[in-house]
C-alpha cells in the first residue's frame, strides 16, 4: 500500500523553484526515499539517483566533482549524512545551475552542520515526518503503531511491534555509529528508556544524570543526538512579560507514539488502557499531530507555565495571532482556572481543548473543545 504524500511533494516543488538544492530531512525509514522516487516521476528532465548506502554509488562519488559536474536535470543523493564532505562540492555545483539537487538525510541540520554552512542561500529544507492523521491515517492505529510506514502498515500489531523493536536496535547499533558517535548502544538505550519516563514532563537533566551515573554535559550530548535524529522533541517554554514567575525548564516528548510504546513495553490498546502513562502518551501523540498538521516550525512551538501552577500545553502563532491548545485525555473536558489565566496573561485569540472525542464542545466564548481532526480543519479553512 502506497500513501501518496501530496503535501510533501508540493513542498519539494516549491523549494526547487526557489533553490538549486532541496534537503529532505527526517528519521530513518520515514519514507524519504519513496517520496523522492514519487517526485522524480513528476520531473520532466533526466533524473540521476545516488544512494550512499550502496557501495557502487559510494565509489562513484569518491571523486564527486568529476561524477556530478556534467549532470543536468535532477540529482538525488540519498543518506547524505554518510558523506558530509560532499556539501562544499554541492555549493560549487549549485552555483553552476546545471542541475537541481535533492538530498536526503537522516539527521538534522545541526548534526549535518556543513550543509547549513556550505549551502547557505542555496538550499531549502523540508522535514519529512512519519505518517500522520492529516494524511488520512487512522488515529487509533497511529496511536499504537506510530507513523513509520513499515510499522503503521504491518499486517498486525504484533508484526508492527517486532519491526519497531528491530528499528530501535538498528538505530542504536548502526545509525548512531554511522553519524560518527561512539556510544555504547546499551547505554544510549537505557538513556532513551529513561527519557520515556519523562514523556510530557519537565526535563530534569540532573535527575537523569544521577540515575544513570552520567555527567551533565554527557546528558546534554545524548539528548542533542536523540533530538537531532528526530527521536525526541524538546519543547521550550514561552516567556511573557508578566509579573508572574515563569518556568524556564523545557519539556520532553518521544516524537513517535509507536516508538514510545515499544520503549514502554506497550504491545496493544489493551496494554495502553491499563498503563500509568496512557494519558501522557495520548497527549504527546496529539501534540505531535497538531504540530505536524499545522506545519509549525519547531522554533515556533512553545508551552507556558508559571510557578503558581497556571499552564498551557502548546502556544502557537498563526496569522499574527496567538492560540493556546490544551490536550486532555478525557471524555468530557471542562474549563479550568488555569485556562482563563492563560487567556488573560498571554492575550490569546482563542484556546482549544483537544480531546479524544468527536463532538465539538462550546466551553466558553474563548474556549472550544474538539478532536485533533477538527482542529486541523479549523486552521486549514
Amino acid at each position: 500500500m502506497l500513501i501518496k504524500r501530496v503535501s510533501f511533494l508540493k513542498k519539494i516543488s516549491d523549494q526547487l523553484r526557489i533553490h538549486q538544492v532541496c534537503g529532505i530531512l527526517g528519521p530513518r525509514q520515514c519514507g524519504k526515499t519513496t517520496l523522492a522516487r514519487e517526485y522524480s516521476k513528476t520531473y520532466n528532465e533526466t533524473v540521476h539517483h545516488f544512494d550512499l548506502e550502496n557501495p557502487e554509488d559510494l565509489i562513484a562519488l569518491t571523486h564527486p566533482m568529476r561524477s556530478l559536474e556534467h549532470l543536468s536535470g535532477l540529482v538525488i543523493i540519498d543518506e547524505i549524512q554518510r558523506c558530509p564532505d560532499l556539501f562544499p562540492i554541492l555549493r560549487v555545483l549549485a552555483d553552476l545551475k546545471r542541475a537541481h539537487f535533492l538530498i536526503l538525510g537522516s539527521a538534522s541540520r545541526d548534526l549535518i552542520r556543513q550543509s547549513s554552512e556550505s549551502l547557505a542561500g542555496r538550499i531549502g529544507y523540508i522535514e519529512l515526518t512519519p505518517l500522520s492523521i492529516y494524511e488520512g491515517c487512522d488515529p487509533s492505529q497511529l496511536l499504537i503503531r506510530g507513523g513509520f510506514p513499515h510499522s503503521f502498515l504491518s499486517l498486525s500489531d504484533s508484526d508492527s511491534l517486532i519491526w519497531r523493536k528491530s528499528y530501535i536496535r538498528t538505530f542504536l547499533e548502526q545509525d548512531i555509529p554511522n553519524l560518527g558517535f561512539r556510544i555504547l548502544p546499551l547505554l544510549l538505550q537505557r538513556f532513551w528508556m529513561m527519557l520515556s519516563h519523562y514523556h510530557g514532563q519537565l526535563l530534569n537533566m540532573d535527575q537523569i544524570g544521577k540515575s544513570l551515573s552520567l555527567s551533565g554535559p554527557t546528558v546534554r550530548h545524548y539528548l542533542d543526538i536523540l533530538a537531532g535524529t528526530f527521536m525526541v522533541r524538546i519543547l521550550h517554554p514561552w516567556f511573557e512579560n508578566t509579573h508572574k514567575r515563569q518556568i524556564k525548564t523545557p519539556k520532553l516528548y518521544i516524537r513517535d507514539s509507536g516508538l514510545m510504546n515499544a520503549l514502554s513495553r506497550i504491545e496493544s490498546i489493551e496494554d495502553m488502557n491499563t498503563h500509568p502513562l496512557k494519558g501522557a502518551i495520548w497527549e504527546g501523540f496529539a501534540l505531535e499531530e497538531v504540530i505536524r498538521g499545522l506545519n509549525i516550525d519547531a522554533q515556533e512551538a512553545f508551552f507556558w507555565r508559571t510557578q503558581n501552577g497556571a499552564e498551557l500545553d502548546l502556544l502557537i502563532f498563526k496569522n499574527g495571532k496567538k492560540y493556546g491548545i490544551e490536550f486532555k485525555f478525557s471524555d468530557a473536558p471542562h474549563t479550568t482556572k488555569s485556562m482563563r489565566v492563560a487567556i488573560e496573561d498571554l492575550k490569546l485569540h482563542h484556546l482549544f481543548v483537544v480531546y479524544p472525542g468527536q463532538k465539538d464542545l462550546f466551553l466558553d466564548d474563548m474556549i472550544t473543545g474538539c478532536s485533533i481532526e477538527k482542529l486541523l480543519k479549523i486552521f486549514q479553512a
